[in-house]
Parts: C-alpha cells; sequence; structure tokens
C-alpha cells in the first residue's frame, strides 16, 4: 500500500527519487513580443530566463512534431540525477532526445498530464 501524502509533504518524485523542479510550461497561442524561436524544434518560448516562478509559455509552430497533449496541456519539468533510470516503468510520450548540448530530455503521461524530465550531462552525446 502507498503512503498517502499529507498536506505539508513534497511529492514522492522529490522527496524519494531527489527530483528537483525545473520549470513549469504553459502553451499559448497569441504572439508576445519577447518570445524566443527555437527553430529546429519549432517552438516559441518566453518567460524561462526571466519568470521568478519557473513559468515558460510556449508557442507552437503548425509544422511542429510535438504530440497534441505537449501543444495543449501544461506540464511540469524536473531535474533527474539519471534519465534512463527515471524513466523505467514510466508510460513515455516523448523519447530521451537532446534539443540542446548536454542536456538529455525526455515526457513521460502521468495519469494524462504530460510531465518532462531533464538530465543536465556533459557526456549526454555519448549516452543516446
Amino acid at each position: 500500500m502507498s503512503q498517502i501524502r499529507q498536506a505539508s509533504d513534497a511529492p514522492a518524485a522529490i522527496a524519494r527519487d531527489g527530483w528537483q523542479f525545473h520549470h513549469v510550461g504553459i502553451p499559448r497561442s497569441d504572439r508576445h513580443p519577447d518570445e524566443r524561436h527555437i527553430e529546429h524544434l519549432g517552438i516559441r518560448v518566453h518567460g524561462f530566463d526571466t519568470s521568478a516562478y519557473g513559468i515558460e509559455w510556449m508557442r507552437f509552430d503548425p509544422e511542429c512534431h510535438v504530440p497534441a497533449l505537449v501543444r495543449t496541456v501544461p506540464h511540469v519539468a524536473f531535474v533527474v540525477p539519471d534519465l534512463d533510470e527515471a524513466l523505467e516503468g514510466k508510460r513515455i510520450l516523448i523519447a530521451p532526445n537532446e534539443p540542446s548540448p548536454g542536456v538529455r530530455v525526455a515526457f513521460i503521461v502521468d495519469d494524462g498530464a504530460p510531465v518532462e524530465l531533464l538530465e543536465f550531462c556533459e557526456e549526454s552525446r555519448r549516452r543516446r
């Protein structure tokens, strides 16, 4: 039987697994004057580097191949010590990939919600 989380308890991913909150990604459809285009992903983002709360606003190009769940439902992102280990037994939505050097990313689905997992490492290019 799993332990019931109390109001003052951190989520198990943080308390038990050592994951660290990184950001919340929120899809939007309207343009923002400060958005930055990540052309190879087909995504326009803003707020990540300026939000005091870790909010990243995302707008998707029409030809973007990101799954509809990520394009329409906000996600929470965690830094994990080992991406491959963190993915064990999870429902993978976006397979591990390297959107930029030194960063490995994957998305899982938890009860219908997307969750992003990030691993920062110098050796990420060798682990693909």
